[in-house]
């Protein structure tokens, strides 16, 4: 039995209709009818002999099986996005600064510049970790090209572009009992954190006393303090991992959703094809 091929514009189009939700505005993103995309979903799910959506009224959401391929269809356009730039896209060499926060800089980054250093080998890029705050300074300062910030939802963007936003949960060790002591005790970052900002708003507002019993600017350190049961913390929801897990249905408030802007000194070839790098990489979080 011969194996049918996954066709690249199949899956753009499939990734589209899962980011997007509906096949009205996928349709729009890649430039198709609604009907055509319906057509090539049809086609795909009958050449898979699964079903990869659930088609409701207003909105369109995965299955499991559509979760699967969600995952080997970002991957195999990367891959194929990769592959076609190392042989038409131009030659960039040089130097190109960036800065992150610690959660991006550790479990994210890594592997958006591995993919990077693949395509554009002879780019030196230089990453420096620390707060919203230093490296927008060190932004003005002219010793970064880029860099990602943290802001509240309440907040709003003052500068860059959103490339990603998640909610923020209640995290804790599995089977541990810090978020049933009161005070509440809360490991947190320093005066400034967007995060801090947000979940003590939200305990404010729900009367819930607290106290800040593990100061840490990294989430290795937070990480560690829920890990020795010592308190709770607020955490993207991607980022909670065994053995940690999301607290609910303990009556804490919800804190909300945060956002990654992207912020820019300018743009050329070279700054373009890192900052898409990035943007690209944080999408697939969604």
């Amino acid at each position: 039995m011969k194996i049918p091929l996954l066709d690249s514009d199949v899956l753009r189009s499939f990734v589209a209709i899962a980011e997007c939700g509906t096949f009205t505005s996928a349709a729009k993103a890649v430039h198709r009818t609604p009907s055509a995309l319906s057509m090539q979903i049809k086609q795909l799910e009958k050449n898979l002999g699964k079903t990869l959506f659930i088609r409701e009224p207003r909105q369109v959401t995965l299955t499991a099986e559509g979760e699967v391929l969600l995952d080997y269809g970002r991957r195999l356009l990367r891959l194929n996005e990769e592959a076609v730039q190392h042989f038409i896209a131009p030659t960039l060499e040089g130097k190109v600064g960036i800065g992150t926060s610690d959660d991006i800089g550790t479990r994210i980054l890594p592997e958006v510049l591995a993919e990077f250093a693949r395509s554009y080998p002879a780019v030196q890029v230089d990453v420096v970790v620390g707060s919203s705050k230093q490296n927008l300074a060190r932004l003005d300062a002219g010793e970064l090209d880029m860099t990602l910030v943290t802001v509240a939802d309440e907040a709003g963007i003052s500068r860059g572009e959103i490339v990603h936003q998640e909610p923020l949960v209640w995290a804790g060790r599995e089977g541990a009992s810090a978020f049933q002591r009161s005070p509440l005790p809360l490991a947190m970052a320093h005066e400034g954190c967007a995060w801090r900002r947000m979940t003590l708003r939200a305990l404010d507002r729900a009367g819930i006393a607290y106290r800040i019993a593990y100061t840490c600017e990294h989430c290795s350190g937070q990480e560690a303090a829920m890990l020795a049961d010592l308190a709770i913390a607020p955490f993207p929801k991607s980022l909670v991992k065994p053995p940690l897990r999301e607290i609910t249905g303990e009556a804490l408030p919800s804190i909300g959703s945060y956002q990654l802007a992207l912020v820019r000194r300018g743009s050329d070839p070279l700054n373009d094809a890192l900052a898409s790098h990035v943007k690209e990489a944080l999408q697939s979080l969604r």
